[in-house]
């Protein structure tokens, strides 16, 4: 889970006050998405809620926790998505998984196309929490593996799952944009695909 973050407030255990911060986070993702972190202030934020400005620093202490509770959301949803397919990946060939990782983190961030946009620019902004998506997904990415090709070698599992995350999380990044079309985005996942496939049966056959 990521680290929690300094000044992050107590987490709400009644409803309504849960619907309240995910309310707040709802509306920061929107404006952060059209205006860019640097561009949305606290202030900006609570009054789109429709809260006040004390209402919003009762569930985060600035804009920092916001944008690192964003990120660990949309990360969380990734890994539901890959943890919900693990049971399915059984025959599958290699080509086919990686198709399958790819097009379902694709789907997410397309999902979230405006806010990965803000987040990636912003980077500079805020100490990043993007490096959390690696270690974790590595690991989910590795139990993949294991599903696919049998056990094996850990050591090699660890190496082919770091590949296959930073090559295909560089390509889903980049086929996410709002600019891509659909018929594009599906072309760019096939030949990432197909490239992580002819790489890992090459390793087998060493």
């Amino acid at each position: 889970m990521p680290a929690k973050v300094a000044g992050q407030r107590r987490r709400p255990t009644q409803e309504r006050a849960k619907l309240t911060r995910e309310h707040i986070l709802d509306t920061a993702a929107r404006l952060f998405g059209e205006r860019g972190i640097a561009e949305t202030s606290t202030n900006r934020i609570a009054a789109e809620a429709g809260l006040s400005i004390g209402t919003v620093y009762r569930y985060f202490s600035d804009r920092t926790v916001m944008v690192e509770e964003l990120l660990g959301r949309l990360l969380e949803n990734v890994e539901r998505r890959l943890t919900q397919r693990v049971s399915d990946l059984a025959g599958m060939s290699v080509q086919e998984l990686a198709g399958e990782l790819l097009t379902m983190i694709t789907e997410e961030l397309v999902a979230n196309a405006r806010l990965v946009r803000a987040l990636v620019a912003g980077v500079q902004f805020y100490s990043s929490g993007i490096p959390e998506f690696e270690p974790r997904l590595r690991l989910l990415i590795k139990v993949m593996l294991i599903q696919v090709l049998g056990p094996g070698d850990d050591h090699e599992y660890d190496l082919m799952a770091f590949v296959i995350l930073n090559t295909g999380f560089a390509a889903v990044l980049r086929a996410s944009a709002l600019e891509v079309e659909a018929g594009e985005r599906q072309e760019s996942i096939d030949m990432t695909a197909r490239m992580i496939g002819a790489w890992m049966e090459a390793e087998g056959k060493k």
